[in-house]
């Protein structure tokens, strides 16, 4: 290993953990019908009324991009954008199933096309697919948990370079508290309570989850936020939280989903500790 590779893995100076207060806001599914707009816009006109620091967002923004061909998926992610500005705050998102542009059947978009997959998310966004960031002593890990089938649907996977990437960013996190925001839960009941079993396995908890729990564990792991089933559970594991929250889209925008109601995270940290609250918006979905 050569000087400047090792020097990447030297932890970063650290701080002592702060007091701060963010939001986790996961599975929003705008689109221009079903009120979507309308159910995003209270949700974050009453987060912006919290001053959070930050939003962490959960992943599928939009609904839908993977069956959709550009002028409709262009359209979806612009009034996601427009839409999120109303937090007044900075934003890291997680890329979702429903994300990922053009992949579907039904869309019609060639593979030579320069945004098919991943990349219209990436340009929207203007980070990384998967990327870390300090804040007041936390480091914080946004995963890119979609894996592309070659039939153009998905699973849950966290492929070789993006695990050998984690690996050094844990390493050179040092002992500093760990937040890791993903969209397919690593450790969930989901499974269970929703009723998969066999392939569908793999499209609601990560593949290798064993593996990424292990990389992110070495380090200091308190808190893992997660999305993509639309309901809310805690699983406590080796001391860290694995917290998925619910949906502000909660049954698509068709009410609640299985007894939880629209609403996003809130996550109030003191040093070392999280405390973590489901806070709903109000928004009450036409009658099916």
């Amino acid at each position: 290993m050569g000087m400047a590779a090792a020097a990447t893995l030297l932890p970063t100076a650290q701080a002592a953990p702060g007091n701060f207060t963010f939001v986790h806001l996961t599975d929003t599914h705008i689109q221009p019908e079903m009120r979507a707009s309308e159910g995003c816009r209270m949700c974050f006109d009453q987060v912006k009324k919290m001053k959070p620091d930050f939003a962490l967002l959960g992943g599928d923004l939009v609904f839908d991009a993977a069956d959709q061909g550009p002028d409709r998926a262009k359209k979806l992610f612009g009034l996601f954008t427009e839409t999120v500005k109303r937090l007044e705050v900075p934003t890291h998102a997680t890329i979702g199933n429903h994300d990922v542009f053009g992949t579907g059947p039904k869309a019609g978009v060639s593979t030579s096309d320069p945004l098919r997959g991943k990349k219209l998310f990436e340009d929207q966004q203007g980070k990384a697919l998967y990327h870390s960031f300090d804040h007041k002593g936390w480091h914080f890990i946004i995963l890119d948990s979609i894996e592309i089938t070659p039939a153009g649907s998905f699973r849950g996977n966290i492929g070789p370079a993006q695990l050998e990437w984690l690996a050094g960013d844990v390493a050179k996190a040092g002992r500093m508290p760990l937040c890791v925001l993903t969209h397919i839960p690593l450790l969930t009941t989901a499974p269970k309570l929703l009723n998969y079993s066999g392939d569908a396995m793999d499209r609601i908890i990560i593949n290798n989850s064993n593996a990424v729990t292990e990389i992110v564990g070495k380090g200091n792991l308190k808190l893992v936020l997660q999305g993509h089933t639309h309901i809310c559970e805690t699983v406590h594991y080796k001391g860290a939280k694995f917290i998925t929250s619910g949906a502000v889209s909660g049954n698509w925008w068709k009410g609640e989903r299985l007894g939880f109601a629209e609403g996003y995270g809130v996550l109030e940290v003191r040093g070392e500790e999280v405390k973590w609250e489901y806070r709903n918006f109000g928004f009450k979905a036409d009658p099916v």
